[in-house]
């Protein structure tokens, strides 16, 4: 039995894990799909207040009430913030670190930091305008989606706090490296703030060379869009049960 915690991106919550929870439950591993702080059924926190380090103990305290260890930790898109920084405070609780079409930061760089400046600028200022300092979410239809799984995720999606767009996260390459990861690039449709990392992943020179090295990296390329979870379920489960082992 394996240990998963599957933390979602901007605009979601757990909810959009869904079926991949199914998938892997049924085959008797234990599955932990946390929502993160002002956003999915937490909205009702959304404050100002909420930083990069607020989301990052959302997750760290999970693992905690859980009493995990061994963890599978899967981090969607922004979350990469947050699984980067996992690995490197409690490296010693994780067994993989899977990054879903997700930030992968150069030490002090923030998530805004990877985009383009006119994306940049668009959020900044669409959170400057929101008196809870929070961004608003896309149409669905960037991540791939369409029909019903469009509609259902456009119910669902909420605004997005602002503060952890900038926020820098400081953290050792070698000692994330440490932990074996993959990185599943979703590339039908791919989502263009995305972009600035997939050379990345594919640069052996990356970290001065930590990506490659340590516990080692696998890539895994999906012909799915942004939100696999929710568009290639039965795939995606796939990789994260060959992640567990």
């Amino acid at each position: 039995m394996a240990n998963f915690v599957l933390v979602h991106g901007a605009w979601h919550g757990g909810w959009c894990w869904r079926r991949v929870v199914q998938a892997l439950a049924s085959q008797g591993h234990r599955v932990h799909a946390p929502t993160l702080t002002g956003v999915g059924e937490r909205a009702h926190l959304m404050s100002p207040t909420i930083t990069l380090e607020t989301h990052i103990s959302d997750v760290l305290e999970a693992m905690e009430a859980e009493e995990l260890v061994d963890v599978v930790l899967v981090v969607h898109s922004y979350a990469g913030m947050i699984g980067t920084a996992v690995a490197d405070r409690q490296p010693q609780r994780l067994k993989h670190l899977v990054y879903v079409d997700a930030v992968v930061p150069r030490p002090g760089e923030s998530w805004g930091g990877t985009h383009s400046s006119a994306v940049r600028e668009a959020r900044l200022a669409a959170a400057s305008a929101s008196p809870e300092y929070s961004f608003p979410a896309p149409d669905p239809s960037v991540f791939g989606l369409s029909g019903e799984d469009l509609e259902w995720v456009k119910r669902r999606q909420t605004p997005h706090p602002g503060h952890p767009y900038l926020a820098a996260l400081d953290f050792d390459p070698k000692r994330v490296a440490a932990v074996p990861r993959t990185f599943v690039d979703c590339t039908r449709p791919a989502l263009g703030t995305i972009d600035a990392i997939r050379p990345r992943v594919r640069d052996p020179r990356y970290w001065d060379g930590a990506w490659q090295g340590g516990g080692g990296v696998r890539l895994v390329e999906l012909q799915t869009g942004h939100d696999p979870m929710i568009s290639a379920p039965a795939d995606l489960s796939r990789i994260l049960l060959e992640a567990a082992g």
